[in-house]
């Protein structure tokens, strides 16, 4: 495992071993069910939040679509034009504490505007970039000098910021940096050297957060500017996405920091970035469901225009499949990230004014689990959905002046940054075991619980969609089971089975999905009655039939690679019995149902 994941991972469990102020922490999913009442839904948006969705969409359609040629060609003038109006409209400040001129949001707040930019492409990049990884590590880990002097410049637009941490050599593993960092002589500055690769925003960028090796070991962080004595670019590299929003190399040779741009303490950097990265992934996964949206709403609007044997290609059956399963993928995806902001705020909502760095970093890694899921899981769907609504446009959809191309190239991005979902994925399980080791986790009770369960009666769950709420349950039981088994078969040498870990987070991952789509739906029922939600109802039975059906696959090949003769009889065995049991009724007629208001609308609806 990459020593920057063993970094973090150590970092979580001290934070686990201090009290915070929620009941649950970060994972806690993996164990037992959230209520419906302790799930934040897009259905629990209040007045400010929509409002602020409606300022954010109408930014985008006036401001962004607009220039929307002229920023894919790399006008990098009216990228920074359009963020200085971002500035002006407060979509650069909801993350920055109103004292600093910002208007210090929720998280909730935060993931709707990521949402609304994430359907531009570049832009969308550049805007995120600069509101979140760039912004951020002054928001939570500047002294007040430090954000007196960049936080309103960064809110209003003013100042443009960049973050530097990929290196030539340190990608995922960023403590492997090579640049260096030494005190001058007088004490006044600390002098940079090395290369910064692949950064966002570098060419119009004003600020820069840096990442270093004070004296060639301590993982340090600064506040560079772009007028610093030894800072200069590299040129703008050729991209096959995201081609409105920079992308160059930050060299530093000799560049003089003044002391007090040190950000945070020496040999502390890691904890900066990781936990900057870990709200990077949630806002990721946000900007990914906006894009999504989209996708569906092009594939919609075509399949609603194109004939093909006398006929609409959005009344064909195929397709009818098609657009509810790229719908119930987007349920999945907006629930679970609605989920997480609630998650976040918690966390997070009363920690703007604080001066307690420490406080901050735990309470900040206390739902990495969730962050990596966001990331991956909304990724992938994006993925998923710009290739399909491709499909429906045919070869017009390979056509460069066709937004879907453009948007096919966009989404690739999405599964590297802020880590690979490689990465992220490896993050999920291996922290279920620190902690567990740790002794702050109940697991082998949990896992005892969950194999009992398999052998006697289960209590038969009532109410809006019990088959589902019970399906989940399902892939909780094999996910515990599954990590006892791993755990006992693997022991010392489980941070070397990567391949392993990986289909055990994939379960995780899919155990997070189901559960966000299938709380939000019965809870929107319980609220509003099944006639009111068919609906949601529908997308839900959708992502917990190929929930469940993808997570007997994936246990299936975890226990075949681990296990050998009876034990994987009779583990394959256990499996399949307990994911088979969800029958998933009138499919068919559920995608007619979804495909039918999809196309009414001619967009997402939900």
């Amino acid at each position: 495992m990459p020593p920057t994941e063993t970094v973090q991972i150590e970092e979580l469990i001290e934070m686990a071993k201090e009290k915070t102020v929620r009941e649950l922490s970060g994972g806690s999913y993996l164990l037992s069910p959230v209520s419906e009442n302790g799930m934040f839904t897009p259905e629990d948006l209040t007045e400010e939040h929509r409002m602020i969705a409606r300022t954010a969409k109408q930014f985008v359609e006036r401001e962004v679509e607009p220039n929307r040629e002229a920023i894919e060609a790399q006008d990098f003038d009216k990228v920074v034009t359009v963020l200085h109006k971002a500035g002006e409209a407060g979509l650069l400040g909801h993350s920055v504490p109103e004292a600093y001129g910002g208007l210090g949001l929720d998280k909730v707040s935060k993931g709707i505007v990521g949402e609304a930019v994430g359907r531009t492409g570049g832009y969308g990049v550049a805007h995120s970039n600069h509101t979140c990884i760039a912004t951020l590590p002054i928001t939570y880990f500047g002294t007040p000098e430090q954000k007196e002097k960049y936080l309103p410049k960064l809110a209003s637009g003013e100042y443009i910021g960049a973050y530097c941490l990929t290196e030539p050599a340190a990608g995922s593993d960023a403590m492997s940096a090579k640049t260096t960092a030494y005190l001058n002589e007088e004490g006044t500055h600390y002098v940079l050297n090395g290369t910064k690769l692949y950064i966002t925003n570098a060419e119009f960028s004003d600020t820069f957060i840096i990442y270093a090796k004070v004296d060639g070991e301590k993982f340090t962080a600064f506040i560079a500017e772009r007028n610093f004595p030894g800072l200069s670019l590299g040129p703008e590299e050729k991209k096959m996405g995201i081609k409105g929003s920079s992308t160059r190399s930050v060299i530093l040779e000799d560049c003089q920091v003044p002391v007090e741009n040190l950000l945070g303490k020496e040999g502390r950097g890691h904890v900066i970035a990781f936990n900057v990265l870990n709200l990077g992934r949630f806002n990721l996964g946000s900007a990914c469901v906006g894009a999504a949206k989209h996708a569906l709403e092009l594939a919609l609007s075509y399949t609603n225009e194109r004939k093909q044997f006398k006929r609409l290609i959005a009344d064909f059956g195929a397709t009818k499949e098609k657009v509810a399963h790229m719908a119930a993928r987007i349920f999945a995806a907006e629930s679970l990230q609605y989920r997480t902001a609630g998650l976040l705020e918690d966390a997070l909502g009363d920690l703007y004014d604080s001066e307690d760095a420490k406080l901050t970093g735990k309470r900040m890694m206390e739902y990495v689990t969730e962050c990596a899921v966001c990331k991956v899981y909304s990724s992938e769907t994006l993925d998923g959905i710009v290739d399909e609504a491709l499909q429906l446009h045919g070869g017009s959809g390979y056509i460069s002046e066709n937004r879907i191309e453009q948007m096919y190239r966009d989404s690739r991005i999405n599964r590297i940054f802020e880590g690979t979902n490689e990465i992220n994925r490896l993050i999920i399980p291996n922290l279920l075991f620190k902690k567990a080791s740790a002794g702050e986790i109940p697991i082998q009770e949990m896992i005892s619980e969950a194999k009992g369960e398999l052998k006697s009666e289960k209590n038969r769950l009532e109410g809006p969609l019990a088959k589902e709420k019970e399906a989940v349950s399902s892939i909780r039981r094999i996910f515990l089971i599954l990590a006892g088994t791993v755990n006992e078969e693997l022991g010392d040498r489980l941070q070397e089975e990567q391949d392993t870990i990986m289909k055990l987070s994939d379960l995780a991952i899919l155990l997070y999905a189901a559960e966000s789509a299938v709380v939000r739906a019965a809870k929107a029922i319980g609220k509003n009655g099944a006639e009111n939600e068919r609906l949601k109802e529908h997308l839900a039975v959708l992502v917990t039939s190929e929930s469940a059906w993808q997570a007997e696959i994936v246990a299936r090949k975890l226990a075949s690679g681990i296990l050998s003769g009876d034990k994987l009889d009779q583990t394959v065995t256990m499996i399949t019995e307990e994911l088979g049991q969800y029958r998933a009724e009138g499919l068919s007629a559920k995608y007619r149902e979804i495909a039918a208001v999809l196309n009414d609308s001619q967009k997402y609806v939900c």
